[in-house]
């Protein structure tokens, strides 16, 4: 299992950023998908996660700037990021809980990061 994030870079306090994050390999079913930041000097924290229901919990520093979706045909979860702030620079990092065979227990499976930095 792999998960792929992509859409990270460099913008503009106030600007808008899209991460996406794809899961492949041998998967069953995806509960919940989500996204983790970890900023310099500080601990991984979340940011959003989506559950299975399609419910979602946000971090209050990101709420009502963030949106997060999943596209459950494709394996895919999509954090749409407006009015970025500079205290919103980190690395930002997706995570699945997921079986892999109908009947696992589900497994927590990180992406590899991708840096997201917001000049002030």
């Amino acid at each position: 299992v792999q998960l792929q994030a992509s859409g990270g870079g460099l913008v503009q306090a106030g600007d808008s950023l899209t991460v996406s994050c794809a899961a492949s390999g041998s998967i069953f079913s995806i509960n919940n998908i989500g996204w983790y930041r970890q900023a310099p000097g500080k601990q991984r924290a979340l940011v959003a996660l989506i559950r299975s229901d399609n419910s979602t919990r946000y971090s209050d520093s990101v709420k009502g700037r963030f949106t997060i979706s999943r596209d459950n045909a494709k394996n895919t979860v999509r954090l749409q990021m407006n009015s970025l702030k500079p205290e919103d620079t980190a690395v930002y990092s997706c995570n699945a809980a997921l079986q892999r065979r109908p009947g696992d227990d589900f497994g927590s499976y990180w992406g590899k990061g991708t840096q997201v930095t917001v000049s002030s």
